[in-house]
């Protein structure tokens, strides 16, 4: 990722919006699939037609030598799980889809963890919180903020009740431009860190681990997984920085 940070014109933002309601859409109707007995694949290939039959592409598809539409990440995987046909969802599996359409040059950002039928306590808590952890780094998004509160804000939330923040995987930049500057690490130390600016467009993205915040990369070269095999939830939206806060553009109308 490259330093210089590229403030986004109102077009810009307007065409993100509609990219990132696409990208909202998209999850929407997926969830109704999540069920024991499917397949991440299926999921991968029903995203990909729907993706296509709204007149976009799917990001993920080719990226780096990526193999699929959308990331798949299974009970202790972190991040970046590739759909294959042999993983089969069963009762009580936690799953975050991660989807990215391009619509007209931009992309859209945004992923969510479903539960598989009726989650563990653990596992309710862990996604519950990993949801309250990025809804909360949202709102102290605002001009004149630093990138340390966000990751700060995620902390504060996670912590408290022995969960941890995933270190080496961070939210980015993005605008017709897939992964590009600033970096959003989710930790961080309040006040510290680039200034927000209004124009800004980044994802928030943290992963929440029930266990070590360690990740360990599957020899695909993508799948990362927590190094001790507990589960690990994560919720994704992208946001504009605006004049007089934020917004989220990666919300159904």
């Amino acid at each position: 990722m490259g330093e210089t940070i590229t403030l986004l014109s109102k077009r810009e933002i307007d065409k993100m919006r509609q990219a990132g309601r696409l990208a909202a859409k998209l999850l929407n109707h997926l969830e109704p699939m999540i069920k024991p007995g499917i397949s991440t694949l299926e999921i991968n290939n029903e995203a990909e037609q729907w993706t296509q039959s709204h007149g976009a592409i799917s990001a993920p598809l080719g990226y780096h030598g990526f193999p699929k539409s959308i990331c798949t990440s299974v009970n202790n995987v972190i991040c970046h799980g590739i759909p294959n046909a042999q993983q089969i969802l069963k009762e009580g599996d936690i799953i975050n889809v991660d989807v990215t359409p391009i619509l007209d040059g931009y992309h859209g950002d945004t992923s969510k963890t479903f539960f598989v039928g009726k989650p563990s306590q653990i596992a309710k808590k862990l996604v519950e919180t990993a949801e309250i952890s990025l809804m909360n780094a949202i709102q102290v998004v605002k001009p004149g903020s630093k990138i340390g509160d966000i990751g700060a804000a995620i902390q504060e939330c996670a912590e408290p009740y022995g969960f941890s923040v995933v270190r080496d995987f961070v939210g980015h930049g993005i605008s017709n431009i897939f992964h590009t500057a600033p970096q959003i690490p989710h930790y961080g130390i309040k006040g510290k860190g680039k200034k927000l600016r209004s124009g800004m467009v980044f994802t928030i993205e943290p992963m929440i681990n029930e266990g070590t915040w360690e990740a360990i990369i599957l020899k695909d070269g993508w799948t990362a997984i927590t190094k001790d095999g507990k589960l690990s939830a994560q919720f994704e939206h992208t946001i504009a920085v605006t004049d007089t806060g934020v917004e989220i553009l990666t919300i159904l109308d």
